[in-house]
């Protein structure tokens, strides 16, 4: 099958200059509501891939996200959410992108067709066959991490990958791709719109997936989360309240002796 870019293929829409702010925001709206289809229609890869994560990490091994560009904002996005969501190590899910850090904020120009420098920076976190990388890539062309993907295969490292092209290089070079396929973009090209959403959705649906199966999940409530501020503060009160049907007073004194929802639970119950 031949390899067409539809991310990169003619808008739906045209003479979006001649179009109102109400035409284009409905317009946009229109296009955004055809993603969670798209992705709804690869639950099966998503599974598959989110079955050898969750084994992997059972075994000690760590989850990374690769990409460039947005595809790299959205993996260190997702990663940088899970130690105070579920109160994992920072060390547990690892996002890297093209240009290092300073990338996050400002393109780095030509860092995502380096064919090397991807396992270099997989290398200073010392990866290992336990670990699983997962490269994100809109396009499914990006040579920085489809090469980042093909150095991890020769050293029997788990890969995944999240496109939005169907039977791109990327997709062939993962041993578990996830190819959602939203079509042209509203701007021609701009992959940072569907293309991105339909990354957020399945990173989300990843790593919360992966959690809950790892045990940090109580009923639906957050009981590992960090506790870094009153909000947070404040949630593991009520969610300490409502789960011991104690006072208020009661639950603050828990969580202020204990500093976490699952252990303040675990010792009321363990002393009543």
């Amino acid at each position: 099958m031949d390899f067409i870019k539809t991310t990169e293929q003619d808008s739906n829409y045209n003479h979006l200059e001649q179009m109102n702010i109400n035409e284009l925001l409905i317009n946009i709206n229109n296009e955004d509501k055809t993603v969670p289809i798209a992705v709804e229609k690869v639950i099966p890869q998503i599974e598959k891939l989110v079955k050898v994560i969750v084994s992997q990490l059972k075994q000690g091994g760590r989850l990374f996200y690769i990409g460039a560009g947005t595809s790299g904002r959205l993996g260190i996005l997702d990663a940088s959410e899970c130690p105070p969501t579920f109160g994992v190590p920072h060390e547990l899910v690892i996002g890297i992108i093209a240009g290092g850090d300073s990338a996050i904020r400002k393109a780095v120009e030509f860092a995502e067709d380096s064919i090397s420098q991807g396992w270099e920076d997989l290398k200073i976190h010392k990866i290992c066959n336990k670990d699983v990388v997962i490269g994100i890539a809109a396009s499914g062309t990006t040579p920085y991490v489809i090469s980042t993907l093909d150095a991890c295969n020769k050293h029997n490292i788990i890969t995944g990958c999240i496109t939005c092209n169907s039977n791109s290089p990327l997709s062939l070079t993962a041993k578990f791709p996830i190819e959602v396929i939203v079509g042209p973009e509203f701007v021609t090209g701009s992959s940072r719109m569907k293309a991105g959403t339909a990354q957020k959705l399945v990173l989300n649906m990843i790593t919360t997936t992966t959690m809950i199966q790892l045990g940090h999940i109580k009923g639906n409530k957050m009981v590992d989360m960090q506790l870094s501020n009153n909000k947070l503060v404040d949630r593991g009160v009520r969610m300490i309240m409502n789960e011991l049907d104690i006072t208020q007073e009661e639950a603050q004194k828990l969580l202020t002796k204990y500093g976490n929802v699952r252990t303040s639970i675990k010792s009321y119950n363990n002393e009543s």
